[in-house]
């Protein structure tokens, strides 16, 4: 039959006899490995064609909150400060000469009136010595005046002298007395010089280190040393234009007062961290703001009953120039910025979230002054802020109350 069929041009023979062995075990290996390959999605689509389970109910979040309290606040600035002395006192003296002696002790603590540095006095004791002595030559002229005077007085009267000699006795008597005069002052002047000798410091103080040496020839421009009144002492320090505006009805109020009083009491933050133990008051304002900085300095002023404080010390000043009345505050960890504006996570009675912009104010130790966005007793997520979204349902905590500093 096979014959036949090939006769007629048709080899009706099945594939697997047709075609050459190597090509049926290739057509075998692929088609083994469709079907492994197959296979296992086979399964997964049959597994899914299964009906659903119900998801299990995922629990509320648990969340801390705090209740936005309100309150009157001090509200505190800081400033940074510089010390210097109340008196800066410059030792300069008064005659030239030659210095002899340093008398006191560099760095310490001196009184008004004490002898700092002494000049060499001898040139000034010899023209003390010299006016001295024309001051007696004057008073003998002057007495010899007065006699003549005297003794032509009535010869005068009775035409037994001209009467112009005793003009001239009365005019040589009046100039004896102007000499007189003259020569008392050069004695004074004298004295003075050769007391001048004797450099004291004007102020009570603290003496700075000596800025000549023994030997030293001096003069009325140059300068000895620098005597400085720390006690008190004062602290400088700027505000800004802006904060000026603001206070200046406060300031220029306390300006007119001889000794001000009634302005918020300085804190004084030293260099190390502590707090110094006195408290300081503002003392003055300065006339004008810097054209340079668009600040104006004011001074205060804290005593220094131990020298503790000296000048050129920097320090941070702490005040509260006002208080904030009925101001709303929360932590400022409940506090969320984004993209320059800031947010609160508020629960509301249902224990649903409310994601709220806020306007924030002032920070006041670890709070915040809120100025608008909730109202007080309102309840705001401290902790937990990342597990919420707005609407969603949470369980609340009552966290541990926050102070401000």
């Amino acid at each position: 039959m096979e014959e036949k069929l090939q006769n007629n041009g048709i080899d009706m023979r099945p594939l697997l006899h047709r075609w050459p062995p190597k090509m049926c075990s290739s057509l075998f290996s692929v088609v083994a490995r469709l079907v492994l390959v197959f296979l296992p999605a086979t399964v997964f689509i049959a597994a899914g064609c299964d009906s659903p389970k119900a998801a299990p109910a995922t629990a509320s979040p648990q969340v801390e909150v705090v209740s936005v309290i309100q309150k009157d606040v001090p509200i505190f600035s800081e400033w940074v400060a510089t010390l210097d002395g109340y008196v800066n006192a410059q030792i300069q003296p008064q005659v030239a000469g030659y210095v002899i002696r340093q008398r006191y002790k560099e760095g310490s603590f001196v009184r008004k009136g004490q002898i700092l540095f002494q000049i060499d006095p001898r040139p000034f004791q010899a023209l003390l010595d010299q006016v001295k002595a024309q001051l007696a030559q004057a008073q003998a002229q002057l007495g010899k005046t007065e006699m003549d005077v005297n003794r032509d007085t009535p010869l005068a009267k009775q035409r037994a002298i001209a009467q112009s000699q005793l003009d001239n006795d009365i005019q040589a008597g009046q100039a004896a007395k102007a000499a007189v005069m003259a020569a008392e002052a050069l004695v004074e002047q004298a004295r003075l010089n050769l007391e001048f000798t004797d450099v004291k410091s004007l102020v009570d103080g603290v003496a700075g280190i000596a800025q000549v040496q023994i030997g030293n020839l001096v003069n009325p421009t140059t300068v000895l040393t620098t005597v400085s009144q720390v006690n008190p002492i004062k602290a400088y320090f700027s505000i800004s234009e802006q904060e000026y505006i603001h206070y200046a009805d406060r300031i220029n109020a306390q300006t007119q007062k001889e000794t001000p009083s009634g302005g918020p009491p300085f804190e004084l933050i030293l260099a190390d961290g502590s707090i110094y133990p006195y408290k300081g008051f503002a003392l003055l304002t300065n006339r004008q703001v810097d054209t340079t900085t668009g600040s104006i300095q004011i001074v205060c002023s804290f005593p220094n009953l131990k020298n503790t404080l000296r000048p050129g010390q920097f320090g941070r000043l702490r005040a509260a120039p006002e208080v904030r009345n009925g101001a709303r505050l929360v932590p400022q960890k409940a506090v969320t910025e984004l993209q320059g504006t800031y947010q609160l996570a508020v629960v509301g009675p249902d224990n649903k979230v409310s994601i709220r912009a806020v306007k924030v104010g002032d920070r006041v130790g670890s709070l915040w002054i809120i100025e608008s966005g909730v109202k007080p007793g309102e309840l705001v997520i401290v902790e937990g802020l990342q597990k919420v979204q707005n609407g969603s349902t949470v369980e609340i905590k009552q966290a541990a109350s926050t102070k401000g500093d």
